[in-house]
């Protein structure tokens, strides 16, 4: 498979993973299209296929802290429901665990949050991630191991996931 095969069946993980920075489908949409501009740019900085996958979701983290540092000079502030695109019909008993889920995971702070997607969702290694975020490998493991004890807490009640409003 061509590297940019497999750069295009990347697309729904670098979605995925932009959503949850963002929770704006359009500027999550906006995110990786300037991550895959980025990448075609410097495809040929690839050595092997196998880097491909952690190497966008570091072009993508990348693009977003520069963002966000820049929205955080010119002191823009946005406010979105970190539910309003989650749809999920309220007559299924899965739906409602899927958005208690979904609320758990958003009620995370950040840096737990994307660990947890990075790992959980987009299967990438511990490495991987350590080396997309830029931390020691121990301190994905920490957040990650966090994350999980609030999470299953959110799950047998003794916690409620605050419904944040994120940028």
């Amino acid at each position: 498979m061509s590297l940019l095969s497999r750069l295009e069946d990347s697309i729904p993980s670098l979605r995925r993973y932009a959503w949850t920075l963002l929770r704006d489908p359009a500027e999550a949409d906006d995110l990786v299209q300037d991550c895959l501009v980025r990448a075609l740019d410097r495809l040929g900085t690839v050595r092997s296929e196998a880097e491909l996958r952690p190497w966008l979701f570091a072009i993508l983290h990348n693009l977003h802290v520069s963002r966000w540092r820049r929205q955080r000079r010119q002191r823009q502030v946005a406010v979105a429901d970190a539910d309003a695109d989650v749809a999920i019909p309220a007559s299924q008993p899965a739906g409602a665990e899927i958005r208690d889920v979904l609320r758990g995971i958003a009620a995370l702070p950040e840096d737990q949050r994307q660990i947890v997607v990075l790992v959980a969702v987009e299967g990438l290694a511990y490495a991987e991630v350590a080396a997309i975020l830029g931390i020691p490998v121990g301190t994905v493991m920490s957040r990650l191991s966090r994350a999980r004890d609030r999470l299953r807490a959110f799950a047998e009640g003794h916690e409620r996931p605050a419904l944040r409003r994120v940028k």
